[in-house]
C-alpha cells in the first residue's frame, strides 16, 4: 500500500488466475477487509478449496464444438494484407455509461427483446469494436459464472476458477449493418449455451485432453468487474474512491463506478491507429435507429468525440 499526504491510500493487488478468478479475488479482498475491521470475528464467508468438484470425467466426453478455442484459418495471401493492427501498441479507451445511457441502449431493443445491462453493453462494445477493427472473423468472448449452474453447484466460498468463456459469433457485415438486437441475441444465446452443466463438463474434459489456446487473435474479450463488489471493500479507512487495473492487455473490462451502482465504465485496450475511431463509434449511442415502413433502418454516422 502507498499512503498519500492527503490521508488517502493506494492499494495494488496482484492475483494469479491459476489460483482464483474475479469472484474469488473479490472474496479474498472482502475477507482481508473483514479481518482488518474485526480481527477476532469469524469470516462471513469461509473459503473453500473444492477443486475436486471440477475433475474431468473418465472417459473424457467433449460434447460441444467450443468455438472459443477454435483458431481462425490462416490467411492465404498475407502479403496482400495491410500491417496487422495487433502489431501496434495498445492504448486505453475509457468511457462511462450512466444508468440513463444504458437505458437508452436497451430501448433500441424494445419491445421485441428484453436484455440485461451487461448484454446490451457487451453487444454495443462488440459492434463498435468490429467496425473499428475491420476484421473478417469476429467473436465476442466473455466470462460466465457457473458456480450455481453445475449439478451439484460449487460449494459456498469456492474461490477458484468457476467460470467458462462464452463465445458469441456473428458475421462482421451483419454485426455492423443490422440493429443492435442481432448482437444482443447472439450474446444471450452464447450465455445460455455456456451456462449448462453439460457444457461446463465438456470444457473441463477438453482442457484435460489437449489444453487448447483461447482464440484471442479474432476475438474481443470482455471481463466484468462491475458486479464483483470491489467498490464496497472497506479496510476500516472508508470505501474506495476508484477501482480499476493499473494496466491491462485484456481487450475490455467493465468497471464499477463508485457512488453510481447502475453505471459502468468501459475500459478497452485498442491498437493505437483504431482507438479514436472506436471511441467515436462507442460514444455515438446513435447507431440511431428509425422505424420506417420497411422495419428498423440503422443510420450510421461517425460523430466527433463529445466531452
Amino acid at each position: 500500500a502507498t499512503h498519500l499526504n492527503c490521508g488517502g491510500m493506494l492499494l495494488c493487488v496482484g492475483m494469479n488466475h491459476c489460483v482464483c478468478d474475479g469472484i474469488g479475488s473479490a472474496q479474498f479482498l472482502r475477507a482481508w477487509a473483514e479481518m482488518c475491521r474485526h480481527p477476532d470475528a469469524p469470516l462471513s464467508v469461509q473459503p473453500c478449496w473444492g477443486r475436486e468438484a471440477l475433475r474431468p470425467r473418465l472417459p473424457l466426453k467433449i460434447q460441444f464444438p467450443h468455438p472459443e478455442f477454435a483458431q481462425p484459418d490462416p490467411d492465404p495471401c498475407p502479403e496482400d494484407r495491410p500491417p496487422a493492427a495487433a502489431a501496434e501498441p495498445l492504448v486505453p479507451v475509457s468511457i462511462t455509461f450512466g444508468a440513463d445511457r444504458i437505458l437508452q441502449l436497451k430501448r433500441l431493443c424494445m419491445p421485441l427483446l428484453k436484455c440485461t445491462s451487461f448484454e446490451v453493453l457487451a453487444a454495443h462494445v462488440w459492434r463498435c469494436w468490429a467496425r473499428a477493427m475491420a476484421r473478417k472473423t469476429v467473436k465476442l468472448l466473455f466470462t460466465a459464472d457457473v458456480r450455481s449452474r453445475l449439478d451439484p453447484p460449487l460449494p459456498a466460498g469456492y474461490y477458484g476458477n468457476g467460470f467458462v468463456l462464452a463465445c458469441a459469433e456473428c458475421n462482421p457485415e451483419v454485426l455492423g449493418h443490422e440493429s443492435i438486437c442481432g448482437a444482443v441475441k447472439a450474446v444471450q444465446s452464447a450465455k445460455a449455451a455456456a451456462l449448462s452443466d453439460a457444457h461446463v463438463r465438456s470444457v473441463v474434459d477438453l482442457l484435460e485432453e489437449r489444453r487448447p489456446m483461447v482464440d484471442l487473435g479474432s476475438s474481443l474479450v470482455v471481463t466484468q468487474w462491475s458486479r464483483l463488489g470491489l467498490e464496497r471493500v472497506d479496510f476500516g479507512t472508508g470505501l474506495p474512491a476508484h477501482v480499476g487495473p493499473i494496466s491491462s492487455e485484456v481487450h475490455c473490462i467493465f468497471l464499477p463506478v463508485v457512488g453510481q451502482p447502475e453505471a459502468v465504465t468501459i475500459l478497452v485496450s485498442m491498437p493505437e491507429s483504431r482507438a479514436h475511431k472506436f471511441e467515436c463509434y462507442l460514444r455515438d449511442l446513435a447507431d440511431k435507429e428509425v422505424e420506417g415502413p420497411l422495419g428498423v433502418i440503422p443510420n450510421y454516422q461517425l460523430t466527433p468525440v463529445r466531452s
